[in-house]
């Protein structure tokens, strides 16, 4: 699967801190636990990365990307 294929897989994620100091990024779905652990560092790249993203998925969805105007 892709990043731009849609899924119809439902997961939980829980995002914290450990008691090692590190950040935890939790993925549970049917069948699956995933923790994944970041240094401090790494988490803050992460949550650029995702800001980034929201922000061109925003532009997509407000029609930058195409020029339609966004459905509301």
């Amino acid at each position: 699967m892709g990043i731009d294929k849609e899924s119809e897989i439902a997961a939980n994620l829980q995002i914290g801190p450990t008691s090692l100091g590190m950040v935890r990024i939790y993925v549970e779905a049917e069948g699956v636990d995933l923790p994944l652990d970041f240094d401090p560092e790494e988490a803050e790249e992460i949550a650029e990365e995702l800001r980034a993203a929201a922000e061109a998925a925003r532009a997509m969805a407000d029609g930058g990307a195409r020029g339609k105007p966004r459905k509301r």
